[in-house]
């Protein structure tokens, strides 16, 4: 379970710059998941899922994003940097952000087939390696949520096995959380 994120508007703020790179990730056929990762207030890099124009599944957002940052500035500015994803970050990422020792992670929505930081393991804070990072989920949630609907609806042409999604629906309805033993806050 999340601690209780204070001064809410500031990360909403940020988060609503992730979402807008989930919502070029959509636009460009990609899974939409988007990202931002601030240190002193300021935006030092972004993402999105790159995953299907570079047939390259190691290029997710948080990725993206990573490259940046270490292309301009030492690894260990990221022990004082945070990230705001719109979706969980899944076990690749969730521990590749803690082996740069990031700060904490603000999500949106979780990732029940591959989370890292509670979705289905918790990288984020294993007590076996040190040091955890702190998470906060569900910070536009909905919003993450109805992105990944609509891009499931729509036609994968690069999916290994393409599905015929012309009679899905996009289901618009949000459940409320019911399980207070996930990270989402």
């Amino acid at each position: 379970m999340t601690a209780h994120v204070e001064n809410r508007p500031y990360h909403e703020a940020f988060m609503r710059e992730a979402i807008k790179m989930a919502e070029l990730a959509l636009a460009s056929d990609e899974t939409p998941v988007g990202c931002v990762f601030v240190h002193d207030g300021k935006v030092i890099a972004q993402g999105m899922n790159g995953t299907n124009v570079t047939m390259n599944g190691t290029r997710h957002a948080e990725f993206v994003a990573l490259s940046q940052i270490i292309a301009e500035n030492p690894p260990s500015i990221l022990q004082e940097t945070d990230l705001y994803v719109t979706v969980e970050p899944c076990i690749m990422c969730a521990s590749v952000l803690r082996q740069f020792r990031i700060r904490a992670v603000y999500f949106g929505c979780l990732n029940d087939r591959f989370g890292g930081c509670g979705g289905v393991m918790r990288i984020c804070d294993d007590p076996g390696v040190e040091p955890a990072y702190k998470i906060f989920g569900g910070i536009y949630r909905a919003e993450a949520i109805m992105l990944l609907r609509r891009f499931y609806v729509q036609e994968n042409e690069k999916a290994p096995e393409p599905k015929q999604k012309k009679n899905r629906e996009l289901k618009t309805d949000i459940m409320p959380l019911v399980n207070m033993k996930n990270p989402e806050g």
